[in-house]
């Protein structure tokens, strides 16, 4: 892990990203939910990010990953060396992944920094991010971010986090992360394939394993947040949270996510989800993703689209909810103490203070708690 040298100042290591199937957004472009992207810091240093990343302009073999540039190679620095030091460890602890062992299929999504394939390695089915040289090249600190990245991505472990297999650590042209293969998102297996404002494609699934899936990204967040130094997501929201097989959860893109120096004021996430600080650029800690979660949440629980009811774009709906009128989704409208207890830990979430929403570690037992309750009947 990384620190900024000052053993007085904590440091926070924003989560690095992930990227899945279909997970891939574009910096600085406008979706559905809208995202915005900011300022990355490293160790006080921050650099602009997504303005100087260009697309790879040869399209013609876009099943083949973009292997070569013609720049020169950069003198070795201490950056380098570092990036040395990470291969050796890689190569040490059997994650290392040379070019030629990737059997490249189809592109499952493509942003401003990186193109995801669908791929096979060693006979397993798996995504992987190939980072474009430009990238690199246009962004001065590139090496070092990817180097940090990965030493951070490398020692998350945990069951509901999506797991690094492996990298390709030979930037400029192969700078290339590897991670399981998953296909489905939370948010598809709670409205199905459709889009927002679209009529359902699939049943709504049992309340209680809505409710299950609560929690286990609850606990896939404690965990992150429990990290020293601690990892925060900065753009939690179905879309980017996995299921596998067995439909358990995997949180996963990390896209938004940066080192970042305390206090930062970077616009960073998607609005839908964004908590209040976080659009005004005020400074924000952990509590951000709670805020995220407890949007989360109460989509599971009503099995709705956030602000669905409003007929609101992105931009008018981050308007309200840093507004006067503090604009949040529909509550569920069902009776029961398991519901009025669940509505109680949505508001603490959501709440406009960021030091009254909960950690996830109580959020977690809170859960855990309601689960254990004799069952109710919630017809939703």
């Amino acid at each position: 892990m990384y620190t900024n040298g000052n053993t007085n100042k904590k440091t926070t290591i924003f989560c690095p990203r992930i990227t899945s199937p279909a997970s891939a957004s574009s910096s600085g472009k406008q979706g559905k939910h809208g995202t915005a992207q900011g300022q990355m810091c490293c160790f006080g240093k921050c650099v602009k990010m997504g303005s100087s990343v260009s697309q790879p302009t040869n399209k013609t073999s876009r099943l083949q990953p973009k292997l070569s540039s013609s720049r020169s190679p950069r003198t070795p620095t201490p950056v380098h060396h570092q990036l040395e030091t990470l291969i050796d460890e890689a190569k040490n602890s059997g994650w290392y992944i040379e070019p030629h062992e990737i059997e490249f299929q189809e592109i499952v999504a493509e942003g401003s920094t990186a193109r995801v394939y669908k791929g096979t390695w060693r006979g397993l089915d798996v995504a992987v991010k190939c980072i474009f040289p430009e990238y690199f090249h246009n962004n001065e600190g590139a090496v070092l971010f990817f180097t940090q990245e990965l030493d951070t991505l490398s020692r998350q472990r945990h069951r509901s986090v999506l797991q690094l297999m492996g990298a390709c650590l030979r930037p400029p042209d192969h700078g290339w992360l590897v991670t399981e293969f998953l296909s489905t998102t939370l948010k598809e297996w709670l409205h199905g394939r459709g889009e927002r404002g679209e009529e359902r494609t699939a049943p709504l699934p049992p309340f209680w394993e809505r409710l299950a899936k609560a929690l286990e990204i609850a606990e896939a967040m404690q965990y992150l947040h429990d990290q020293r130094p601690m990892v925060i997501h900065r753009d939690l929201k179905p879309s980017n949270i996995f299921l596998d097989d067995a439909k358990h959860v995997r949180v996963a893109d990390f896209g938004n996510a940066r080192f970042l120096c305390d206090g930062e004021k970077a616009l960073s996430g998607t609005f839908v989800y964004m908590a209040p600080e976080v659009t005004r650029s005020q400074p924000y800690n952990e509590k951000c993703d709670v805020f995220s979660f407890g949007i989360i949440l109460n989509e599971l629980i009503t099995g709705e689209y956030p602000y669905v009811e409003t007929k609101y774009g992105p931009f008018q709906i981050a308007s309200g909810v840093c507004g006067q009128e503090k604009l949040r989704p529909a509550l569920p409208k069902k009776d029961g103490q398991i519901m009025k207890e669940l509505i109680h830990l949505i508001l603490l979430s959501w709440n406009e203070n960021p030091s009254i929403r909960p950690s996830f570690a109580k959020i977690a037992s809170t859960l855990k708690r309601i689960q254990s309750k004799p069952f109710e009947s919630i017809p939703i």
